[in-house]
């Protein structure tokens, strides 16, 4: 959508253009990971389309596109993940900053509106051929500023994650604690106390149980517990919560080479000085 603005005006162009793109995520199965051992396992995703025409011509680039004279960024935001994905299965979108360094796209100016969308897990929605989901991780080359635009919409993501209800956007409808911890590490990047986790989201009131369970353990035990969200939108359940990246345990041996702290002598390389003698 070009916007008119006066040529009097030095460093400002006669048009300005206003697209909208969005970071959409997903835990999904990595498809074809690199290392066999990996089968089954999952990764945050991202979804990509790969770009046909300059610039940036083979890259792959955010869905998204310019804002119509008749809509503001959040309905062009829904409107263009229409055309990509089944917009039903989007289950949460926010906008996450403005995007406005004047030469961002080369042939003429033009401002972006970011916005971070979620996928649940459960979810497979129909896509075109020219588009793909890609894991976090090991992004293709992106196109323009694209890939800074994930960036920041992951690193939202992780911070909602913490004090916040969001993960009900990832996760199945259904779901034990396991499955739940599985998704919430995955898009941390870290592993989470699933007894601290379960303990914040129950206090808040943002689980309960389902009263069924999940299959039967193969090698024995009982079913866990099935649980769902009792909020579809987007809540603050803690303000102070933080889940952070566990703790490594020190070394006992503690570091090689490390000068021993009862020695003075063994950082100094120096022979220590007596204490004088009492007088």
């Amino acid at each position: 959508m070009p916007h008119g603005s006066s040529p009097s005006l030095p460093g400002h162009p006669e048009d300005t253009f206003v697209e909208v793109l969005a970071a959409v995520f997903s835990v999904r199965p990595l498809a074809r990971p690199s290392d066999p051992s990996a089968a089954g396992q999952v990764a945050l995703h991202v979804l990509l389309w790969q770009r046909g025409q300059h610039p940036d011509a083979g890259k792959w680039a955010l869905p998204g596109g310019i804002v119509l004279s008749t809509e503001d960024v959040d309905t062009s935001a829904q409107r263009q993940l229409a055309e990509k994905v089944d917009l039903t299965r989007v289950s949460h979108l926010e906008q996450i900053g403005v995007f406005s360094a004047p030469h961002r796209m080369p042939d003429v100016r033009t401002v972006a509106t970011g916005f971070l969308g979620l996928v649940p897990l459960d979810a497979d929605p129909t896509l075109p051929a020219d588009t793909a989901w890609h894991p976090v991780g090991t992004l293709p080359p992106t196109a323009l500023d694209h890939g800074v635009i994930v960036e920041r919409a992951h690193r939202r993501l992780q911070a909602k994650l913490s004090y916040t209800n969001i993960g009900f956007a990832l996760a199945p409808a259904e779901f034990t604690i396991a499955e739940l911890r599985q998704v919430y590490a995955t898009a941390l990047g870290h592993d989470v106390d699933p007894t601290n986790l379960h303990r914040i989201l129950l206090r808040r009131g943002m689980l309960e149980p389902t009263g069924t369970t999940g299959p039967r353990n193969p090698v024995g035990g009982r079913p866990a517990a099935l649980h769902r969200f009792t909020v579809a939108e987007l809540r603050v359940t803690d303000p102070f919560a933080a889940f952070r990246p566990p703790e490594k345990p020190a070394d006992p041996a503690g570091p090689l080479d490390a000068p021993d702290a009862a020695d003075p002598a063994a950082s100094t390389g120096s022979t220590p000085t007596p204490p004088p003698t009492p007088r």
